[in-house]
């Protein structure tokens, strides 16, 4: 059985991107809060900053838990 998808509104989706940058909270986190999927959310921070121009390198080191990611260290 196939599964509908949410929409959702500019407002809403310009709101939990709001809630990322100005709370600090992780992605994941507001995620969770929002009931939303951390994937989609990452997505429209990612488009957020690039609209901002602001630099990807940095600014996206975290994944869709909230964790920093680390190199292997080889």
């Amino acid at each position: 059985m196939a599964e509908t998808r949410r929409q959702f509104d500019p407002e809403f989706r310009a709101g939990a991107v709001r809630i990322v940058r100005e709370t600090g909270k992780s992605i994941a986190q507001v995620a969770r809060d929002l009931g939303i999927n951390s994937g989609t959310l990452a997505n429209w921070v990612k488009r957020d900053r690039e609209a901002r121009g602001e630099a990807a390198a940095g600014h996206l080191a975290e994944d869709a838990a909230g964790e920093r990611r680390v190199g292997d260290g080889a």
